[in-house]
């Protein structure tokens, strides 16, 4: 199902729902405009939510810009454990209602 030539597809979407989607756009560029926290970092907590919802498209263009805001493989490498460790988190913690009877 993941094919970046889908993305190409975005401008039907902006055209078919462009209010919506011009408030998603800002939002967008909102978020990651570098501020308290800086523009890199934002792209590694992305690239880390992104890996924790397994969206293909995310985990590419998250990871491009934050080699392009200067993110090493060992950044890269740490975010990608992290988002690991939140994942199994999830499962262990969740698996305590099991033992609720």
């Amino acid at each position: 199902m993941y094919d970046k030539q889908n993305l190409n597809r975005l401008e039907t979407l902006n055209a078919s729902a462009p209010e919506g989607m011009d408030a998603f756009w800002a939002f967008d560029q909102a978020a990651f405009k570098a501020g308290t926290i800086d523009g890199k970092t934002k792209q590694l907590i992305a690239l880390a939510v992104a890996m924790t919802t397994q969206c293909p498209y995310c985990i590419e263009l998250h990871t491009d810009a934050a080699r392009e805001a200067g993110a090493s493989d060992a950044e890269l490498g740490e975010t990608a454990v992290v988002a690991a460790a939140i994942r199994a988190g999830g499962a262990i913690t969740h698996a305590t209602h099991m033992f609720d009877k």
